[in-house]
């Protein structure tokens, strides 16, 4: 065993198991993924049940289910009781499938192949810098999207999963005006605008993105009738004009610097003076604590050569693409809304 007498305060004591156990993050990451293919949640929803019983019940095998479970329950996924029972918890309930907050999608969506293979490449990214998912599936991740449907609507499933509770925390906390127009720049299917307009009930919205996403958008219903459009397009070249607040929801981090300021500049152009510019994305803080947005800055490096940035890179970003950052607010979620003014 690897002890140290003058170990730190919170570091592990055998430090041998715990580097290992680092080391082998992708056997957790399988085990969560065979727990969300089989619908583990979904069958515990009513109360706890044994390996045996889960086996019979997904046509799995039961002394391996159940040795996948043990793994998972030392993580607060699922929790195991002295007899032998499986039991649902906090930490395991967002993986049931018939719930609004599910984000079974999310963990289908981030342990597919399509993200497991580019996440194993990293020291090659290190080596030569930028993203290696272009050399492993032959395009950049949009174009391969625009190319597999079932890839498309992976990707559609798992970021709108993933989004929904941060898109209800961001409408929280985020002082929209009370009338208005607001602008979600790809938006994918809507669910922050709809969060949006959901609360501001004089609020109107348009939601541009490409056509993939706009197929299965967010926005019928009766009590948001008449108060919002979708546009196909390319941020790139060109967003609507007209708007009051102009969002930017996990679009930024998918891009360097300069195909950031491309984006920044065309939502520039079609903004008056003074009106506001939203960025929802993780705002990496200093120090070593944990935080997902590193999580996220490394994983975004390797698929999209894109990055999370520091309140400060966020800055100097909006600041020679004609915006001044006015402030930063927290959410309860792990992205913040950076807020800033077209100058």
């Amino acid at each position: 065993m690897a002890t140290s007498p003058n170990r730190p305060t919170g570091e592990p004591r055998d430090l041998t198991a715990h580097l290992m156990d680092q080391a082998m993050g992708h056997v957790f990451s399988a085990a969560l993924r065979t727990a969300a293919h089989h619908r583990i949640a979904d069958q515990l929803a009513e109360g706890p049940r044994t390996a045996e019983q889960l086996a019979a019940a997904t046509g799995t095998h039961a002394p391996h289910l159940r040795r996948v479970l043990r793994y998972l329950a030392t993580r607060g996924i699922f929790r195991e009781d002295t007899a032998g029972a499986y039991h649902l918890t906090p930490a395991a309930a967002p993986l049931r499938t018939d719930t609004p907050d599910s984000l079974h999608p999310a963990v289908m969506m981030l342990t597919d192949e399509l993200f497991l293979r580019t996440t194993a490449a990293i020291p090659e990214s290190v080596r030569h810098g930028g993203a290696s998912f272009e050399r492993l599936f032959g395009a950049p991740l949009f174009e391969h999207l625009l190319s597999d449907p079932a890839a498309r609507q992976l990707f559609d499933d798992g970021m709108s999963s993933l989004s929904a509770p941060i898109d209800e925390a961001v409408a929280a906390v985020y002082p929209f005006p009370a009338t208005g127009t607001v602008v979600d720049v790809g938006g994918g299917r809507g669910g922050l605008l709809r969060a949006a307009l959901r609360r501001h009930p004089q609020l109107t919205g348009v939601l541009f993105d490409q056509a993939p996403p706009l197929a299965h958008h967010l926005l019928d219903g009766d009590e948001l009738k008449g108060r919002w459009r979708t546009q196909e397009g390319d941020f790139f070249a060109s967003v609507p004009e007209g708007g009051d607040v102009y969002v930017l929801k996990h679009v930024l981090h998918d891009w360097p610097d300069d195909a950031c300021l491309r984006i920044l500049r065309t939502c520039h152009r079609a903004m008056a003076a003074g009106r506001r510019l939203l960025v929802i994305d993780a705002v990496l803080p200093p120090g070593n604590a944990p935080h997902f947005g590193k999580t996220l800055d490394v994983a975004m490096m390797t698929v999209l050569d894109g990055r999370e940035r520091t309140s400060e890179e966020f800055a100097t970003l909006l600041s020679a693409g004609g915006f001044r950052l006015t402030r930063v607010l927290p959410t309860p979620a792990f992205p913040s809304i950076v807020e800033a003014v077209a100058e």
